[in-house]
């Protein structure tokens, strides 16, 4: 009889284990269900559990869910970026900095984190720290242009300064994405700022496609007619 207890004991046991391994799991599908999953079985659904108590009122709940977040998945940028968030809203602003330069360490592709410490790097005075955080988001295809439009001026508007020399050595080592640098600068950089980088990287050895090339300067000239005449000059005499 005893047996047949504790064997009974065990399956449901089994079972009520299965059941919220399930929906955890699934709550990576459906992040609706995070909040049906039972606290102690969140592993995957902690994440949307985290971010959905962040859109809520009560900041030291959501604080609550980033720590334990971070407890059970420590590794993912995403996570200590949320952490910050909610460091940020129960007004430990110190702590929330410290959590964003974390994340942004540790994942250049979490835009957010990436955003958060272009700003930071802007109000520090750090100019080329903040031209190495709006490379990484002019690299990412989902960043917006209007975004980068606005970062732009700040960390690019001094001729011949920290922020342009250090877009100029990024823009020379990676000439793989010389198409995305050309096609995307021409609509969001300071004019100035484009052209300068052109020159120098050509000045440097690079080489662009002529056909891109010439392709961008109308592009240019539509928002500035100087710039576009200049950066005509510039494919002249590369092309």
């Amino acid at each position: 009889m005893i047996g047949a207890i504790v064997w009974r004991v065990a399956l449901l046991a089994i079972a009520v284990v299965t059941i919220g391994v399930h929906l955890d799991r699934q709550a990576e599908r459906s992040p609706a269900l995070a909040q049906s999953v039972p606290e102690p079985f969140r592993s995957t659904a902690q994440l949307p559990a985290t971010a959905y108590a962040l859109t809520g009122e009560n900041p030291e709940l959501a604080l609550v869910e980033a720590e334990r977040l971070i407890r059970r998945r420590p590794l993912p940028a995403e996570h200590l970026r949320l952490l910050a968030q909610a460091q940020i809203a129960t007004g430990k602003f110190d702590q929330g900095a410290l959590s964003i330069q974390y994340a942004a360490q540790r994942g250049w592709r979490d835009p957010l984190a990436q955003e958060a410490m272009l700003r930071l790097a802007i109000d520090a005075g750090d100019t080329p720290e903040a031209a190495r955080r709006y490379a990484a988001l002019f690299l990412r295809r989902d960043t917006q242009d209007a975004l980068l439009e606005e970062l732009g001026p700040p960390v690019l508007s001094e001729p011949a300064g920290e922020g342009r020399k250090t877009l100029i050595g990024i823009v020379s080592g990676g000439s793989r994405w010389h198409n995305q640098f050309l096609n995307r600068g021409a609509r969001v950089m300071p004019t100035d700022a484009f052209v300068e980088v052109i020159r120098a990287t050509i000045e440097s050895g690079s080489r662009y496609d002529c056909t891109v090339l010439n392709r961008v300067t109308t592009v240019l000239g539509n928002r500035d007619e100087a710039a576009g005449a200049e950066l005509s000059a510039l494919a002249d005499e590369q092309c």
